[in-house]
C-alpha cells in the first residue's frame, strides 16, 4: 500500500470566522501557534464560505479551523497517513463543547481537499437533496474521525450560546439530513447516538457561563423541529434568520426552559432532566477523565464498532 506522509504543518491553515464575538482574540492565538495561517472572514452561508476558505488555501489538502474554536497546539505536530483508500476523504476531528463536555464532531477542526470542497453544493448552495440541505456530514467522502484536538467555545455571550444550541437541537433530529415524518416516529427515525447528544445539550451546562441559553437553545430547536409544524428547519443555515428568532427569544427564563423540556419529554419521549451546576461539573469531569486518544487518523466509526461490538 502506497502511503503520503503529510504534515499538518506543511498544510494550508485557514481560520474561518463570521460573526463569533471572541474571533479577533482567537485570531491573534492561532497567528501566535501558526503565524503561516490565513483567514476568510465574514462570508454570508456555510457553503460559500468553505469555498472562500478553498480558494485561500495554496496547499490541495487544507486545515480549517472554526471561528469559535481554539486549537491543542500540538495539533499542529501530526502526521497525516494518505492511502489510495483515503486520500479522497475530508476529515473531522472531535472538539471538547465549552458548554456541555461532549465530545464530537461539532466545532472541530477539519481536513478538506479543494477539489472537494469546490464541486460540492450544500446548505444554501444545494441542489434537490435532503442530506446536504443543512449539513456536509453526509456525504461518504467526509469522514467523521475519533481523536479530539480543540475546545469549541460557544458561550462567550447569550446569543452565541443560544445560537449553537439552537442549531444542534434542530440537526441532530434529522436522519442523513431528513426530518421525522411526525413525533410518533421520532424516537426510532433518529440515531442513538444523536438522542443521546440531543439529551446532553438540552440537560447539561447550568455551570458556566451562558450555559443556560445553550440549553434553552437546544431544547427551541427541537421544540421549533418537531412541535411546531409551520416552521421551515432550513432556516437553521441562515444566522440572519436565527438572530431574528434569538430577539423573539432573548428574553426567556427558566419557567420556559421547564416548560418545553415538559413538553419535549412528554410527545417526543426525550430524556431531559434538569442538573444544577454541581450535578452538570460532575458529569462533565467524569466523562472528560475518561477521554483519550487514538491517533489522528484513526476514524470514529471504527471506534464505535470496538466499543459496542459489532
Amino acid at each position: 500500500m502506497n502511503v503520503e506522509f503529510l504534515d499538518v504543518a506543511d498544510l494550508s491553515i485557514i481560520y474561518l470566522s463570521y460573526d463569533e464575538p471572541q474571533k479577533e482574540e482567537f485570531w491573534l492565538k492561532i497567528q501566535d501557534m501558526v503565524p503561516w495561517a490565513k483567514r476568510v472572514d465574514g462570508v454570508h452561508g456555510s457553503d460559500n464560505a468553505h469555498k472562500a476558505a478553498a480558494n485561500a488555501s495554496e496547499t490541495e489538502r487544507f486545515i480549517l479551523i472554526d471561528g469559535d474554536n481554539m486549537p491543542n497546539p500540538d495539533f499542529f505536530n501530526i502526521t497525516l497517513e494518505i492511502t489510495n483508500s483515503n486520500k479522497n476523504a475530508q476529515f473531522r476531528w472531535r472538539a471538547k463543547n465549552s458548554v456541555n463536555g461532549l465530545y464530537y464532531g461539532n466545532g472541530g477542526m477539519s481536513s478538506w481537499t479543494k477539489r472537494f470542497v469546490l464541486n460540492m453544493r450544500t446548505h444554501e448552495n444545494t441542489t434537490g437533496s435532503d442530506e446536504t440541505n443543512i449539513e456536509f456530514c453526509f456525504d461518504p467522502l467526509y469522514w467523521p474521525m475519533h481523536d479530539c484536538y480543540s475546545t469549541t467555545y460557544i458561550n462567550y455571550t447569550p446569543r452565541q450560546a443560544w445560537r449553537a444550541g439552537f442549531r444542534e437541537g434542530v440537526k441532530m433530529c434529522t436522519r442523513n439530513g431528513v426530518k421525522a415524518k411526525d413525533k410518533e416516529s421520532f424516537l426510532t427515525h433518529v440515531w442513538p447516538r444523536n438522542l443521546r447528544n440531543l439529551s446532553i445539550w438540552q440537560s447539561l451546562g447550568r455551570d458556566v457561563e451562558n450555559g443556560i441559553y445553550a440549553i434553552l437553545g437546544a431544547r427551541l430547536g427541537t421544540h421549533y423541529m418537531m412541535l411546531n409544524g409551520s416552521w421551515d428547519h432550513t432556516e437553521v443555515r441562515d444566522f440572519n434568520k436565527l438572530n431574528e428568532l434569538w430577539e423573539r427569544h432573548a428574553n426567556d427564563d427558566e419557567k420556559v426552559a421547564l416548560e418545553v423540556a415538559d413538553e419535549l419529554n412528554r410527545y417526543l419521549g426525550l430524556n431531559i432532566i434538569e442538573l444544577d451546576e454541581r450535578q452538570s461539573k460532575f458529569f462533565k469531569d467524569y466523562v472528560s477523565s475518561q477521554w483519550y486518544n487514538r491517533g489522528p487518523m484513526v476514524k470514529e466509526i471504527d471506534v464505535i464498532k470496538e466499543q459496542e461490538g459489532w
